[in-house]
């Protein structure tokens, strides 16, 4: 069999790729799988709340006192959800932009995409399965100074997609949450606690709002995580 010099081996490969005769295999135009997950829309969740330092100092500012009372509270006395663009309201927009994927009609309702809830891990793929739960509730906010607040003032607040007021979570665990506070209700998973806390203490500093000692006191836990 004939060989052929490395010298012309060499000139060949070189001669024919300016030519454009090689050709990569098929499988080589195939993304790696971890580029093609780095190339899928990323999942943005609401602005992160400022850091573990920031959060303990926010956390000494808020003025301690005891919640007030439920006396003339109602959910519409906190307008939601408002219309942010064209057919888009604040939930729409909350579970556009927490979601993958996500594919919404002509009237901004997400049609379908998958999310995952932070406060307990759970993937799911249907709205229904879904809550956007305010950091905040707002009868927790109403019992630590927004019954003081305008109208105006409150529907801010409930419809707060600049801070970390709203998050897109499993509709029983939002459930579970309820009005209640850090002293009374944490999100299952533990590795949330830092987020969690951060995110509760930016709210209620951003608003003024007030803090009774026991959620003061599980704050202060939770951000030891961080």
């Amino acid at each position: 069999m004939r060989r052929w010099p490395a010298t012309a081996i060499c000139t060949f490969i070189a001669t024919s790729a300016s030519a454009g005769l090689l050709v990569a295999p098929a499988a080589a135009d195939t993304p790696h799988p971890d580029r093609q997950a780095r190339q899928r829309a990323v999942r943005l969740l609401p602005p992160p709340p400022p850091d573990g330092a920031t959060a303990r100092a926010h956390l000494a500012e808020l003025r301690t006192a005891p919640e007030g009372s439920m006396e003339g509270y109602s959910r519409g006395r906190f307008p939601h959800w408002a219309t942010v663009e064209g057919t888009c309201d604040t939930r729409e927009s909350a579970l556009k932009r927490d979601g993958q994927d996500v594919v919404t009609d002509a009237a901004c309702r997400a049609t379908s995409g998958r999310w995952e809830s932070p406060y307990d891990g759970g993937v799911w793929t249907d709205r229904q399965d879904l809550d956007i739960d305010h950091m905040v509730p707002l009868a927790q906010a109403w019992r630590s100074g927004a019954n003081e607040w305008t109208t105006a003032r409150r529907r801010q607040f409930a419809n707060d997609l600049e801070s970390s007021q709203l998050w897109t979570v499993t509709d029983n665990v939002n459930q579970s949450k309820g009005d209640k506070d850090p002293a009374l209700w944490k999100p299952p998973l533990t590795s949330f606690y830092c987020t969690y806390a951060r995110s509760w203490v930016d709210v209620k500093w951003r608003y003024a709002l007030n803090a009774d000692a026991a959620e003061k006191s599980a704050l202060t836990d939770m951000l030891t995580t961080c």
